[in-house]
């Protein structure tokens, strides 16, 4: 994979604008950019719950599904999930992905 992928992290009406590698979680490229509520205490193994994010509904749909320990640990989660919850080590920034919008929760 090569190739550079944007994601947009939305907090208190706070607009971070990002570019990392196509291949690079969604919480890595919060964490390496000093974006503000996404934590990753765990470095992506997906054992913290403190990358909590709600995926924009526009975008929502352009990923693969939660698996079982996602929806599991989305359960321990600062903010209530929503059907939009996601946790952002779980979210790869692709070609498909590009421009993402997501909303971190403003408890985290």
């Amino acid at each position: 994979m090569s190739g550079k992928s944007k994601v947009v992290f939305v907090r208190g009406g706070h607009r971070t604008e990002v570019e990392v590698l196509v291949g690079t979680s969604a919480m890595h490229a919060a964490t390496d950019n000093l974006v503000g509520g996404i934590v990753g205490e765990c470095g992506g193994d997906l054992s913290c719950a403190t990358c909590h994010v709600f995926v924009d509904p526009d975008w929502f749909d352009r990923l693969a599904p939660a698996g079982a320990d996602e929806r599991d640990m989305l359960e321990a989660t600062s903010e209530e999930p929503t059907e939009f919850s996601r946790l952002s080590c779980q979210v790869p920034c692709t070609a498909e992905t590009d421009g993402i919008v997501l909303h971190v929760p403003e408890s985290q």
